[in-house]
């Protein structure tokens, strides 16, 4: 383990903490940055009694790089640090991170269902309304602007309430509070997806129990690298609900008929969250989602900047945002800044103002041809349908990624055939200004 790592290493602003949380120096050689551990499995040394301990999670160490290894845990101390939590799990990609948060969550019995908002990203919507299904896991939706719809939809074998903090694309505030309010009256953990707005939406201050994060996205905020990370913030009793939650309180046989909570406290460094804890060493030592030791080293270093770029994305996208709606071929600009009545407040509560409104928006430019040809003219603009690059990324859902999509459906989830989406990045303002005017110059 690092050197002078404290599990109770607490740093009051997110910039200290993405530099000095959990990891001081290499012990062998005083390197300052983390290395990359790139290898499979760790010499067991020693008494042999205390190497079975390691096994049976009663001592910490390194067994195999699938459930931990030295560069991916520095990477999760580090990002627990920066967002609140008491702890986080660092795995493959956030399309991992989402399932095994919820995974983990299942009763092990058929008939879980999980209360979600039908506003999410398309493979969380396919993972939830299909892959679950399959599992023997319903998914019930409930629309963001009615919480207690999320309510009326809560049975004793609901094991959580989903949703994006702002939805991706269409931007649509989740109402957190109000949520978090229903959970705890309930007994239902409320996890969210916070991949679009990390630092700028704070879900541990709002009341969420869990999160996860495409750390692909603005956490690397290079375009270069694969990974996901799920927070835990330490807020929820799960063993006041045995009846829903039976295996965070009764011998789990996925793990020689452990007991998490009292397993927690056998453990230092994976001592500060049981769901992770049982995450790791059931969903992700079956399912092999791990991180890579290089992806986790490559992470590490965009979290370093992550404060800094946050603001800096956001900044441009207000300034963006303002010049589009001004702009005479653009029929409607949405981005959170600019939301009227009960999505105000609700955006005004989720983000963290210091920051921003995101860097993420949509405008109108009409019909299909007119989005088409914007896109076929510009030049410094990438047309990508990823998010939460450095570069600005634009593209016109119609034509990718909603282009399967049934017209109908496509228009009830807020996609017209004029849609674009466009993610700001850290280029100067004016520059990504000029090219957007010379593509609208082109619709006639």
């Amino acid at each position: 383990m690092s050197k002078r790592f404290d599990k109770s290493e607490h740093w009051a602003h997110p910039a200290t903490a993405a530099l000095h949380a959990g990891f001081r120096n290499d012990p062998s050689t005083k390197a300052v940055c983390v290395p990359i551990y790139q290898n499979t499995a760790y010499e067991l040394e020693g008494d042999l009694s205390k190497i079975a301990n390691v096994y049976n999670v009663k001592e910490d160490g390194y067994t195999y790089t699938r459930i931990i290894n030295p560069t991916t845990r520095a990477l999760e101390r580090r990002f627990a640090a920066v967002d609140n939590a008491t702890d986080s799990l660092a795995v493959a990609s956030g399309q991992a991170a989402t399932f095994i948060a919820l995974a983990n969550l299942c009763s092990g019995r058929p008939g879980d269902n999980i209360v979600a908002s039908p506003f999410l990203y398309g493979n969380s919507w396919n993972l939830l309304h299909n892959t679950f299904r399959r599992f023997g896991i319903e998914t019930r939706t409930a629309e963001n602007s009615d919480p207690a719809a999320f309510e009326r939809q809560i049975d004793d074998r609901t094991i959580c309430l989903f949703g994006e903090c702002i939805s991706n694309p269409i931007l649509d505030p989740l109402p957190l509070r109000s949520l978090v309010e229903i959970g705890r009256r309930r007994g239902v953990p409320v996890v969210v997806d916070n991949t679009t707005t990390p630092l700028v939406c704070r879900p541990a201050k709002l009341g969420a129990d869990m999160a996860t994060y495409s750390a692909t996205k603005y956490v690397c905020g290079h375009g270069t690298t694969l990974g996901g990370i799920i927070s835990d913030y330490g807020s929820f009793p799960f063993q006041q609900h045995p009846e829903s939650f039976p295996l965070f309180s009764n011998p789990d046989e996925a793990h020689g008929g452990i007991l998490w909570h009292e397993a927690v406290r056998e453990v230092q460094d994976l001592g500060k969250s049981a769901t992770l804890l049982k995450a790791r060493m059931t969903w992700l030592r079956d399912v092999g989602a791990c991180a890579s030791p290089f992806n986790s080293f490559q992470l590490l270093q965009g979290l370093e900047t992550l404060h800094l770029r946050m603001r800096q994305h956001c900044a441009n996208a207000q300034t963006v945002a303002e010049m589009l709606r001004n702009h005479p071929k653009v029929a409607k600009v949405t981005y959170p800044l600019f939301f009227t009545g009960q999505k105000k407040e609700l955006a005004d509560d989720l983000f963290d103002r210091s920051y921003g409104y995101g860097a993420m928006l949509m405008f109108e430019v009409g019909d299909a041809r007119n989005g088409r040809t914007l896109i076929e003219n510009i030049d410094l603009l990438y047309h990508v349908s990823n998010v939460g690059d450095a570069r600005t990324l634009i593209t016109h859902p119609v034509s990718t990624t909603h282009t399967t999509v049934p017209r109908d459906k496509r228009i009830a989830a807020g996609i017209t055939d004029g849609t674009i989406r466009l993610c700001v990045g850290l280029e100067h303002a004016d520059d990504i200004i000029g090219d957007l005017e010379k593509a609208l110059s082109a619709i006639y």
